[in-house]
Protein backbone atom coordinates (compact mmCIF):
# COMPACT_ATOMS: atom_id res chain seq x y z
CA UNK A 1 0.00 0.00 0.00
CA UNK A 2 10.33 6.13 -1.07
CA UNK A 3 21.93 13.17 3.37
CA UNK A 4 18.63 12.74 0.93
CA UNK A 5 15.87 14.56 2.00
CA UNK A 6 13.48 13.07 -0.26
CA UNK A 7 13.38 11.32 -3.60
CA UNK A 8 10.11 10.85 -5.38
CA UNK A 9 8.34 8.30 -5.93
CA UNK A 10 6.97 8.60 -9.99
CA UNK A 11 3.83 6.80 -10.91
CA UNK A 12 2.93 5.98 -14.33
CA UNK A 13 -1.12 6.23 -14.42
CA UNK A 14 -2.88 3.04 -15.88
CA UNK A 15 -5.62 3.67 -18.16
CA UNK A 16 -7.41 1.35 -19.41
CA UNK A 17 -6.24 0.62 -23.23
CA UNK A 18 -6.04 -2.11 -25.39
CA UNK A 19 -2.49 -3.45 -25.89
CA UNK A 20 -1.25 -3.24 -29.17
CA UNK A 21 -0.21 -7.04 -29.43
CA UNK A 22 -3.86 -8.15 -28.45
CA UNK A 23 -5.30 -6.14 -31.61
CA UNK A 24 -2.64 -7.66 -34.12
CA UNK A 25 -2.57 -10.84 -32.67
CA UNK A 26 -2.66 -13.35 -35.57
CA UNK A 27 -5.92 -15.88 -35.10
CA UNK A 28 -5.35 -19.43 -35.79
CA UNK A 29 -4.20 -22.08 -34.18
CA UNK A 30 -0.66 -23.35 -33.07
CA UNK A 31 0.60 -26.98 -32.72
CA UNK A 32 2.87 -26.94 -29.70
CA UNK A 33 5.86 -27.75 -32.09
CA UNK A 34 5.52 -24.30 -33.53
CA UNK A 35 5.34 -22.46 -30.16
CA UNK A 36 9.22 -22.43 -29.49
CA UNK A 37 10.09 -20.32 -32.73
CA UNK A 38 6.96 -17.92 -31.83
CA UNK A 39 8.01 -17.16 -28.47
CA UNK A 40 11.60 -16.62 -29.55
CA UNK A 41 10.93 -14.27 -32.40
CA UNK A 42 8.58 -12.36 -29.94
CA UNK A 43 11.78 -12.42 -27.44
CA UNK A 44 14.50 -12.06 -29.64
CA UNK A 45 13.15 -8.96 -31.35
CA UNK A 46 16.01 -6.16 -31.52
CA UNK A 47 14.16 -3.80 -28.77
CA UNK A 48 14.81 -6.97 -26.18
CA UNK A 49 18.81 -7.04 -27.20
CA UNK A 50 19.58 -6.14 -23.55
CA UNK A 51 16.52 -7.73 -21.72
CA UNK A 52 16.82 -11.09 -20.20
CA UNK A 53 14.13 -13.42 -20.51
CA UNK A 54 13.09 -16.17 -18.52
CA UNK A 55 10.15 -18.09 -19.70
CA UNK A 56 9.54 -21.71 -18.66
CA UNK A 57 5.27 -23.23 -19.96
CA UNK A 58 4.15 -26.95 -19.63
CA UNK A 59 1.20 -28.27 -18.59
CA UNK A 60 -0.39 -28.75 -15.62
CA UNK A 61 -0.66 -32.17 -15.86
CA UNK A 62 3.28 -33.12 -16.06
CA UNK A 63 6.68 -31.64 -15.80
CA UNK A 64 6.74 -31.93 -19.69
CA UNK A 65 8.22 -28.70 -20.99
CA UNK A 66 6.73 -26.53 -23.86
CA UNK A 67 8.92 -23.69 -23.58
CA UNK A 68 12.03 -22.85 -21.60
CA UNK A 69 14.26 -20.25 -21.66
CA UNK A 70 16.69 -19.38 -18.79
CA UNK A 71 14.21 -21.17 -16.51
CA UNK A 72 16.88 -22.48 -13.85
CA UNK A 73 18.19 -18.94 -14.24
CA UNK A 74 17.44 -16.44 -11.47
CA UNK A 75 15.76 -13.29 -12.05
CA UNK A 76 14.30 -10.76 -9.82
CA UNK A 77 10.50 -11.28 -9.65
CA UNK A 78 8.67 -8.31 -8.42
CA UNK A 79 5.38 -9.07 -6.77
CA UNK A 80 5.53 -12.42 -8.41
CA UNK A 81 7.65 -13.35 -5.02
CA UNK A 82 4.06 -13.18 -3.44
CA UNK A 83 3.39 -16.48 -5.15
CA UNK A 84 5.40 -18.13 -2.69
CA UNK A 85 4.48 -15.55 0.50
CA UNK A 86 0.85 -17.09 0.13
CA UNK A 87 1.07 -20.35 -0.76
CA UNK A 88 3.13 -20.93 2.28
CA UNK A 89 0.86 -18.99 4.50
CA UNK A 90 -2.16 -20.96 3.33
CA UNK A 91 0.29 -24.36 4.13
CA UNK A 92 1.37 -23.49 7.52
CA UNK A 93 -1.89 -21.28 8.70
CA UNK A 94 -4.58 -22.50 6.99
CA UNK A 95 -7.67 -20.76 5.04
CA UNK A 96 -9.56 -20.51 7.87
CA UNK A 97 -6.79 -18.22 9.76
CA UNK A 98 -7.66 -15.07 11.79
CA UNK A 99 -5.69 -12.58 13.42
CA UNK A 100 -6.86 -11.15 16.61
CA UNK A 101 -6.45 -7.97 18.11
CA UNK A 102 -6.87 -7.78 21.99
CA UNK A 103 -7.74 -5.22 24.56
CA UNK A 104 -7.04 -6.16 28.02
CA UNK A 105 -7.21 -4.17 31.43
CA UNK A 106 -4.14 -2.63 33.43
CA UNK A 107 -3.33 -1.19 36.48
CA UNK A 108 -4.97 1.61 38.07
CA UNK A 109 -7.43 2.27 35.37
CA UNK A 110 -4.98 0.93 32.15
CA UNK A 111 -5.72 -0.73 28.98
CA UNK A 112 -3.33 -2.25 26.68
CA UNK A 113 -4.30 -3.28 23.22
CA UNK A 114 -2.41 -5.72 21.88
CA UNK A 115 -1.71 -5.81 18.35
CA UNK A 116 -0.63 -8.89 16.13
CA UNK A 117 -0.06 -7.63 12.72
CA UNK A 118 -3.78 -7.25 11.51
CA UNK A 119 -3.27 -5.61 8.21
CA UNK A 120 -7.19 -4.85 7.84
CA UNK A 121 -7.88 -2.63 11.17
CA UNK A 122 -9.64 0.66 9.65
CA UNK A 123 -12.26 2.72 11.51
CA UNK A 124 -15.01 0.04 11.81
CA UNK A 125 -12.53 -2.39 14.06
CA UNK A 126 -11.75 0.91 16.01
CA UNK A 127 -15.62 1.38 16.50
CA UNK A 128 -16.39 -1.87 17.78
CA UNK A 129 -13.61 -2.13 20.33
CA UNK A 130 -14.29 1.05 21.76
CA UNK A 131 -18.35 -0.39 21.98
CA UNK A 132 -17.37 -3.32 23.78
CA UNK A 133 -14.92 -1.66 26.28
CA UNK A 134 -18.11 0.61 26.97
CA UNK A 135 -20.08 -2.09 27.34
CA UNK A 136 -17.81 -3.63 29.88
CA UNK A 137 -18.27 -0.75 31.63
CA UNK A 138 -15.10 1.65 31.09
CA UNK A 139 -16.06 5.18 31.58
CA UNK A 140 -12.79 6.45 31.36
CA UNK A 141 -8.78 5.96 30.12
CA UNK A 142 -5.64 7.43 32.31
CA UNK A 143 -3.25 5.36 30.18
CA UNK A 144 -4.18 3.95 26.70
CA UNK A 145 -0.73 1.78 26.28
CA UNK A 146 -0.48 -0.32 22.69
CA UNK A 147 1.82 -3.04 22.38
CA UNK A 148 3.41 -3.10 19.24
CA UNK A 149 5.80 -5.84 20.31
CA UNK A 150 4.08 -8.72 18.39
CA UNK A 151 6.16 -8.40 15.70
CA UNK A 152 10.35 -7.91 16.27
CA UNK A 153 12.92 -6.18 13.92
CA UNK A 154 13.24 -3.47 11.48
CA UNK A 155 9.43 -1.53 10.41
CA UNK A 156 10.83 -1.18 7.13
CA UNK A 157 12.91 -3.77 5.64
CA UNK A 158 16.59 -2.02 4.91
CA UNK A 159 17.15 -3.83 1.27
CA UNK A 160 13.53 -1.62 -0.33
CA UNK A 161 14.73 1.23 -1.97
CA UNK A 162 14.75 4.99 -0.25
CA UNK A 163 11.88 6.24 -2.23
CA UNK A 164 9.72 3.00 -1.67
CA UNK A 165 9.63 3.53 1.96
CA UNK A 166 8.09 6.97 1.44
CA UNK A 167 4.96 5.60 -0.89
CA UNK A 168 2.21 3.60 0.60
CA UNK A 169 2.46 0.51 -0.83
CA UNK A 170 6.20 1.08 1.17
CA UNK A 171 4.71 1.23 4.35
CA UNK A 172 5.66 0.40 7.44
CA UNK A 173 5.01 -3.63 8.61
CA UNK A 174 4.30 -3.53 12.60
CA UNK A 175 2.09 -5.24 15.11
CA UNK A 176 -0.73 -2.20 15.60
CA UNK A 177 -1.68 -1.22 12.44
CA UNK A 178 -4.47 1.24 10.68
CA UNK A 179 -5.20 2.01 7.67
CA UNK A 180 -2.32 0.05 5.99
CA UNK A 181 -0.05 2.41 7.52
CA UNK A 182 -0.68 5.06 4.65
CA UNK A 183 -2.00 8.50 4.36
CA UNK A 184 -5.04 8.55 1.66
CA UNK A 185 -4.39 11.76 -0.79
CA UNK A 186 -6.86 12.78 -3.87
CA UNK A 187 -5.33 14.56 -6.81
CA UNK A 188 -7.93 16.31 -8.52
CA UNK A 189 -7.19 18.68 -11.91
CA UNK A 190 -8.37 21.82 -11.95
CA UNK A 191 -8.27 24.56 -14.51
CA UNK A 192 -5.59 24.76 -17.16
CA UNK A 193 -2.07 25.30 -15.94
CA UNK A 194 -3.74 25.29 -12.73
CA UNK A 195 -1.36 22.70 -9.73
CA UNK A 196 -3.82 19.72 -8.90
CA UNK A 197 -5.97 20.15 -5.85
CA UNK A 198 -4.68 18.24 -2.92
CA UNK A 199 -7.46 16.71 -0.65
CA UNK A 200 -6.93 14.74 2.55
CA UNK A 201 -9.06 11.45 3.05
CA UNK A 202 -9.16 12.47 6.88
CA UNK A 203 -9.62 16.16 6.89
CA UNK A 204 -7.89 16.46 10.05
CA UNK A 205 -4.68 15.79 8.58
CA UNK A 206 -4.69 18.62 6.77
CA UNK A 207 -3.73 20.71 9.47
CA UNK A 208 -0.59 18.32 10.75
CA UNK A 209 1.46 18.34 7.17
CA UNK A 210 2.65 20.64 5.01
CA UNK A 211 1.75 20.25 0.84
CA UNK A 212 4.66 21.54 -1.61
CA UNK A 213 2.50 21.40 -4.23
CA UNK A 214 4.78 21.76 -8.02
CA UNK A 215 1.92 19.59 -10.23
CA UNK A 216 -0.01 21.13 -12.77
CA UNK A 217 -3.14 20.39 -15.01
CA UNK A 218 -2.29 20.79 -18.62
CA UNK A 219 -3.82 19.92 -21.40
CA UNK A 220 -6.03 16.77 -23.02
CA UNK A 221 -3.27 16.09 -25.33
CA UNK A 222 -0.60 15.88 -22.44
CA UNK A 223 0.19 12.88 -20.38
CA UNK A 224 -0.56 11.78 -16.87
CA UNK A 225 1.91 11.24 -14.38
CA UNK A 226 2.09 11.61 -10.70
CA UNK A 227 4.67 12.15 -8.30
CA UNK A 228 4.84 11.74 -4.43
CA UNK A 229 6.99 11.20 -1.30
CA UNK A 230 7.62 12.94 1.91
CA UNK A 231 10.24 13.85 4.47
CA UNK A 232 11.76 11.67 7.10
CA UNK A 233 12.28 14.26 9.50
CA UNK A 234 9.44 16.66 8.93
CA UNK A 235 5.58 16.62 7.94
CA UNK A 236 6.17 17.65 4.79
CA UNK A 237 4.63 15.91 1.62
CA UNK A 238 6.05 16.82 -1.72
CA UNK A 239 3.55 16.62 -4.97
CA UNK A 240 4.31 16.82 -8.19
CA UNK A 241 3.20 15.43 -11.56
CA UNK A 242 0.43 16.27 -14.01
CA UNK A 243 -3.39 15.59 -14.61
CA UNK A 244 -5.34 16.72 -18.22
CA UNK A 245 -7.69 18.96 -17.47
CA UNK A 246 -11.60 17.86 -16.85
CA UNK A 247 -10.26 14.46 -16.31
CA UNK A 248 -10.49 11.84 -13.11
CA UNK A 249 -9.07 12.47 -9.74
CA UNK A 250 -6.14 9.95 -8.76
CA UNK A 251 -6.07 8.34 -5.67
CA UNK A 252 -2.57 8.60 -4.33
CA UNK A 253 -0.88 7.53 -0.47
CA UNK A 254 2.32 8.46 1.77
CA UNK A 255 3.16 6.09 3.93
CA UNK A 256 2.70 7.15 8.02
CA UNK A 257 5.83 7.99 9.94
CA UNK A 258 4.69 6.25 13.26
CA UNK A 259 2.93 3.34 13.03
CA UNK A 260 1.16 2.32 16.49
CA UNK A 261 0.95 6.25 16.99
CA UNK A 262 -0.75 6.50 14.79
CA UNK A 263 -3.19 3.50 15.38
CA UNK A 264 -3.58 4.90 19.29
CA UNK A 265 -4.60 8.25 18.05
CA UNK A 266 -7.53 7.08 16.14
CA UNK A 267 -7.80 4.62 18.53
CA UNK A 268 -8.26 7.23 21.25
CA UNK A 269 -10.66 9.29 18.75
CA UNK A 270 -13.13 6.03 18.59
CA UNK A 271 -13.70 5.87 22.04
CA UNK A 272 -13.70 8.97 22.97
CA UNK A 273 -16.48 8.73 20.44
CA UNK A 274 -18.34 6.67 22.76
CA UNK A 275 -17.84 9.04 25.67
CA UNK A 276 -14.55 7.25 27.31
CA UNK A 277 -12.11 10.12 27.61
CA UNK A 278 -8.12 9.11 27.16
CA UNK A 279 -5.52 10.94 29.74
CA UNK A 280 -2.58 9.62 28.14
CA UNK A 281 -1.32 7.50 25.12
CA UNK A 282 1.71 5.88 24.49
CA UNK A 283 3.61 2.76 22.71
CA UNK A 284 4.92 0.30 25.14
CA UNK A 285 8.84 -1.03 24.68
CA UNK A 286 8.21 -4.16 25.41
CA UNK A 287 5.21 -7.34 25.72
CA UNK A 288 3.66 -7.53 29.14
CA UNK A 289 1.53 -10.96 30.60
CA UNK A 290 -1.85 -9.45 30.19
CA UNK A 291 -4.94 -11.61 31.69
CA UNK A 292 -8.03 -9.60 31.57
CA UNK A 293 -9.21 -9.39 27.73
CA UNK A 294 -12.32 -6.77 27.63
CA UNK A 295 -12.43 -6.46 23.90
CA UNK A 296 -11.19 -8.22 20.58
CA UNK A 297 -11.65 -7.94 17.09
CA UNK A 298 -10.53 -10.62 14.17
CA UNK A 299 -9.09 -9.89 10.88
CA UNK A 300 -11.24 -12.04 7.56
CA UNK A 301 -10.13 -15.47 7.26
CA UNK A 302 -6.72 -16.14 5.55
CA UNK A 303 -7.89 -17.32 2.37
CA UNK A 304 -9.70 -13.50 2.30
CA UNK A 305 -6.38 -11.94 3.48
CA UNK A 306 -4.35 -14.08 0.33
CA UNK A 307 -6.75 -12.50 -1.95
CA UNK A 308 -6.14 -9.15 -0.93
CA UNK A 309 -2.13 -10.07 -1.53
CA UNK A 310 -2.38 -11.37 -5.06
CA UNK A 311 -5.17 -9.94 -6.38
CA UNK A 312 -4.30 -6.31 -5.60
CA UNK A 313 -0.97 -7.15 -5.11
CA UNK A 314 -1.11 -5.26 -1.65
CA UNK A 315 2.83 -5.40 -0.17
CA UNK A 316 1.42 -4.54 3.66
CA UNK A 317 -0.61 -7.59 3.52
CA UNK A 318 2.11 -9.86 1.84
CA UNK A 319 4.66 -8.73 4.78
CA UNK A 320 1.88 -9.31 7.68
CA UNK A 321 1.72 -13.08 5.76
CA UNK A 322 5.62 -13.28 6.40
CA UNK A 323 6.02 -12.06 9.45
CA UNK A 324 2.88 -14.29 10.33
CA UNK A 325 4.69 -17.13 9.83
CA UNK A 326 7.64 -16.18 11.79
CA UNK A 327 5.47 -16.45 14.39
CA UNK A 328 4.51 -19.58 14.22
CA UNK A 329 7.90 -21.72 13.77
CA UNK A 330 7.24 -23.53 16.80
CA UNK A 331 10.47 -22.54 18.23
CA UNK A 332 11.36 -20.60 21.02
CA UNK A 333 12.19 -16.85 19.35
CA UNK A 334 15.92 -15.36 19.89
CA UNK A 335 15.67 -12.12 21.74
CA UNK A 336 15.02 -9.81 19.21
CA UNK A 337 14.90 -12.07 16.56
CA UNK A 338 13.48 -10.50 13.69
CA UNK A 339 10.70 -11.93 12.95
CA UNK A 340 10.69 -10.85 8.69
CA UNK A 341 14.41 -13.10 8.99
CA UNK A 342 12.44 -16.03 10.92
CA UNK A 343 9.12 -15.49 8.53
CA UNK A 344 11.41 -16.42 5.53
CA UNK A 345 13.16 -19.28 7.45
CA UNK A 346 9.38 -20.61 7.83
CA UNK A 347 8.50 -19.98 4.50
CA UNK A 348 11.35 -22.53 3.23
CA UNK A 349 11.18 -24.70 5.48
CA UNK A 350 7.25 -24.55 4.26
CA UNK A 351 8.13 -25.15 0.62
CA UNK A 352 10.66 -27.26 0.76
CA UNK A 353 8.03 -29.75 2.44
CA UNK A 354 5.51 -29.21 0.14
CA UNK A 355 8.22 -30.33 -2.73
CA UNK A 356 9.98 -26.97 -4.09
CA UNK A 357 13.00 -26.62 -4.65
CA UNK A 358 14.94 -24.51 -2.10
CA UNK A 359 17.72 -24.00 -4.45
CA UNK A 360 15.36 -22.52 -7.10
CA UNK A 361 14.50 -18.88 -4.91
CA UNK A 362 16.15 -16.56 -2.85
CA UNK A 363 13.94 -14.24 -0.95
CA UNK A 364 14.69 -11.35 1.01
CA UNK A 365 11.17 -10.23 1.97
CA UNK A 366 7.60 -10.94 1.27
CA UNK A 367 6.20 -8.82 -1.07
CA UNK A 368 8.90 -8.58 -3.87
CA UNK A 369 9.94 -4.87 -3.37
CA UNK A 370 13.24 -5.86 -2.75
CA UNK A 371 15.52 -5.95 -5.60
CA UNK A 372 17.22 -8.68 -3.58
CA UNK A 373 15.00 -11.22 -4.28
CA UNK A 374 16.06 -13.72 -6.87
CA UNK A 375 13.60 -16.68 -8.20
CA UNK A 376 13.91 -19.15 -11.50
CA UNK A 377 10.82 -19.18 -13.46
CA UNK A 378 11.20 -23.05 -12.90
CA UNK A 379 10.85 -22.54 -8.95
CA UNK A 380 7.57 -20.10 -9.71
CA UNK A 381 6.20 -22.74 -12.11
CA UNK A 382 6.99 -25.69 -9.24
CA UNK A 383 5.08 -23.86 -6.67
CA UNK A 384 2.00 -22.67 -8.82
CA UNK A 385 1.68 -26.91 -10.05
CA UNK A 386 2.29 -28.15 -6.63
CA UNK A 387 0.08 -25.64 -5.06
CA UNK A 388 -2.10 -26.71 -7.62
CA UNK A 389 -2.67 -30.16 -6.23
CA UNK A 390 -2.39 -29.54 -2.52
CA UNK A 391 -5.99 -29.09 -0.25
CA UNK A 392 -6.03 -25.18 -0.89
CA UNK A 393 -5.72 -25.30 -4.60
CA UNK A 394 -8.74 -23.50 -5.15
CA UNK A 395 -8.57 -20.84 -2.69
CA UNK A 396 -4.67 -20.59 -4.29
CA UNK A 397 -6.14 -20.20 -7.59
CA UNK A 398 -8.95 -17.65 -6.97
CA UNK A 399 -6.83 -15.31 -4.85
CA UNK A 400 -5.33 -14.90 -8.59
CA UNK A 401 -6.15 -12.15 -10.40
CA UNK A 402 -8.84 -12.71 -13.70
CA UNK A 403 -7.81 -11.59 -17.36
CA UNK A 404 -9.87 -8.56 -18.15
CA UNK A 405 -12.13 -9.11 -14.70
CA UNK A 406 -10.02 -8.51 -11.14
CA UNK A 407 -7.08 -7.26 -9.98
CA UNK A 408 -4.05 -6.46 -11.62
CA UNK A 409 -5.11 -7.69 -14.86
CA UNK A 410 -8.42 -6.03 -15.17
CA UNK A 411 -7.22 -3.69 -17.65
CA UNK A 412 -5.52 -6.76 -19.56
CA UNK A 413 -6.40 -9.42 -22.11
CA UNK A 414 -10.27 -7.35 -22.49
CA UNK A 415 -9.45 -6.30 -25.89
CA UNK A 416 -9.08 -9.67 -27.82
CA UNK A 417 -10.50 -11.51 -30.63
CA UNK A 418 -10.85 -14.76 -27.75
CA UNK A 419 -11.17 -14.71 -24.46
CA UNK A 420 -8.51 -15.86 -22.50
CA UNK A 421 -9.33 -17.84 -19.68
CA UNK A 422 -6.00 -16.79 -17.50
CA UNK A 423 -5.34 -16.37 -13.41
CA UNK A 424 -1.76 -14.54 -12.49
CA UNK A 425 -0.08 -12.87 -10.46
CA UNK A 426 1.99 -9.72 -12.08
CA UNK A 427 4.92 -7.91 -10.74
CA UNK A 428 6.03 -4.62 -12.21
CA UNK A 429 9.10 -2.51 -11.53
CA UNK A 430 11.24 -0.78 -13.01
CA UNK A 431 13.34 -2.82 -15.74
CA UNK A 432 10.99 -5.99 -14.57
CA UNK A 433 7.69 -7.58 -15.58
CA UNK A 434 6.59 -10.48 -14.75
CA UNK A 435 3.24 -12.78 -15.34
CA UNK A 436 3.22 -16.32 -13.83
CA UNK A 437 0.15 -18.28 -13.57
CA UNK A 438 -2.46 -20.98 -14.79
CA UNK A 439 -4.15 -20.62 -18.44
CA UNK A 440 -7.12 -22.61 -19.96
CA UNK A 441 -6.58 -23.38 -23.04
CA UNK A 442 -10.02 -23.71 -25.07
CA UNK A 443 -8.34 -26.64 -27.52
CA UNK A 444 -5.28 -28.00 -25.78
CA UNK A 445 -4.54 -28.85 -21.74
CA UNK A 446 -4.58 -26.44 -18.88
CA UNK A 447 -0.96 -24.78 -19.08
CA UNK A 448 1.23 -23.52 -15.96
CA UNK A 449 3.75 -20.34 -17.23
CA UNK A 450 6.00 -18.16 -15.33
CA UNK A 451 7.20 -15.08 -17.91
CA UNK A 452 9.88 -12.41 -16.45
CA UNK A 453 11.70 -9.69 -18.03
CA UNK A 454 14.59 -8.03 -16.02
CA UNK A 455 17.50 -5.68 -16.95
CA UNK A 456 15.06 -3.73 -19.56
CA UNK A 457 15.63 -0.51 -20.65
CA UNK A 458 11.77 -0.17 -22.18
CA UNK A 459 8.99 0.99 -20.78
CA UNK A 460 6.34 -1.49 -18.82
CA UNK A 461 3.46 -1.13 -21.28
CA UNK A 462 6.22 -2.30 -23.84
CA UNK A 463 6.86 -5.52 -21.56
CA UNK A 464 3.85 -6.33 -21.01
CA UNK A 465 2.85 -6.13 -24.31
CA UNK A 466 4.95 -8.40 -25.37
CA UNK A 467 4.54 -10.96 -22.40
CA UNK A 468 0.48 -10.80 -23.15
CA UNK A 469 1.29 -11.72 -26.99
CA UNK A 470 2.89 -14.97 -25.61
CA UNK A 471 0.29 -15.44 -23.78
CA UNK A 472 -2.13 -15.19 -26.64
CA UNK A 473 0.26 -17.75 -28.58
CA UNK A 474 -0.15 -19.95 -25.68
CA UNK A 475 -4.74 -19.36 -26.07
CA UNK A 476 -4.20 -20.71 -29.76
CA UNK A 477 -2.52 -23.62 -29.20
CA UNK A 478 -4.02 -27.34 -30.30
CA UNK A 479 -3.11 -30.63 -30.19
CA UNK A 480 -1.20 -31.38 -33.50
Amino acid sequence: MQGIALSLLVLILGRPSAVAAQTSAVAGDICPGELGAQVDAIANRPEFSRSRWGILIQPLSSTTTLYSRDAQKYFIPASNAKLLTTAAALQKLGADFRIKTSVYSGENGSLYVAGRGDPSIAEAQLKSLAQQLKQRGISQVNQLIGDDSYFQGSAVNPNWEWEDAQAGYGAPINSLIFNQNAIDLLLSPQALGQPLKVTFAEPKLANQWQVQNNSVTVAENESEFIEIGREFDRPIIRVGGQLKVGGEPESAYVAVVNPANNFLQYFQQALATEGIPVKQALVASASRNLNQELATVESPPLAQLVRETNRESNNLYAEVLLRLLGKVTGKMPLPQEDTGESGLKELKAVLTQLGVNPNSYILADGSGLSRHNLITPEGLVETLRLMANSPAASIYRQSLSIAGESGTLKNRFNVTPNRVNLQAKTGTMSGVSALSGYIEVPNYEPLVFSIIVNQSDLSTAKMRSATDEIVLLLNRLRRC
